[in-house]
């Protein structure tokens, strides 16, 4: 634990051939994919809006924000609780930083709305408590990973927005894993209230019903437009 760097991944994936440019500026208007079980990191202006769109309905997307300026800033899912007095972002509502700003505005939402705040991005760790021998990709190492390849260092793996992942809360306060309820198409939207980098990852989870019953990670795509 010496030496650890936690902008390092423990393994690599196609996330390091999948960036939208080397330095994470997309193309006006122009549709990216996020391929299955990878990451992609990009840059927001001001103003600018990213949708990210589900084509088969069942795949979750691990979502990161952080102030381009200083990373230390990020989209903070505890001081989203505390800003809204809720676990379920909806659209209106501001996504805000570990410094209690606004990064991020969420403007449409074509889904039922469910979408989790309070699982932890799985990771190396996670997979060999859940028996996997070898090594499995990950969101953490996914969101390394894109940061990496456009010249970034992740300066910690905040909790995540996970977008269109189900983990119903009980009255007792209990979770529980469930198979998404968004359908093919469906598609969310953020504005950009500073200049960000914004990270998605198309979870590569397996093993449990997070990206369906089927456990078969598929592939996200994104676009972003000007305000």
């Amino acid at each position: 634990m010496q030496n650890f760097d936690p902008s390092q991944p423990d393994g690599f994936n196609q996330t390091m051939d999948s960036s939208v440019s080397a330095d994470g500026l997309p193309i006006i208007a122009e549709r990216y994919t996020v391929p299955a079980r990878s990451g992609v990191a990009v840059y927001l202006a001001t103003g600018q809006t990213l949708t990210i769109t589900n084509p088969t309905g069942w795949q979750v997307c691990d979502f990161w924000a952080f102030n381009a300026a200083e990373l230390h800033e990020y989209m903070s899912m505890s001081h989203v609780h505390t800003d809204l007095l809720s676990v379920f972002p909806k659209v209106g509502d501001s996504l805000v930083s570990n410094l209690r700003n606004p990064l991020l505005t969420l403007t449409q939402d074509s889904s039922p709305g469910v979408h989790d705040t309070t699982i932890a991005a799985c990771d190396a760790n996670r997979y060999k408590q859940l028996g996997v021998p070898h090594y499995h990709e990950n969101c953490a190492d996914n969101l390394r990973q894109a940061l990496l390849v456009i010249g970034q260092k992740a300066p910690l793996v905040p909790a995540p927005f996970n977008l269109w992942m189900n983990v119903p809360v009980a009255p007792d306060g209990s979770l529980a894993w469930a198979a998404p309820v968004s359908k093919p198409g469906e598609a969310i939207t953020f504005k950009a209230e500073m200049p960000v980098y914004a990270v998605m990852s198309a979870c590569p989870q397996d093993v449990t019903p997070v990206n369906g019953d089927e456990g078969q990670p598929s592939a996200l795509e994104f676009v972003v437009h000007e305000g």
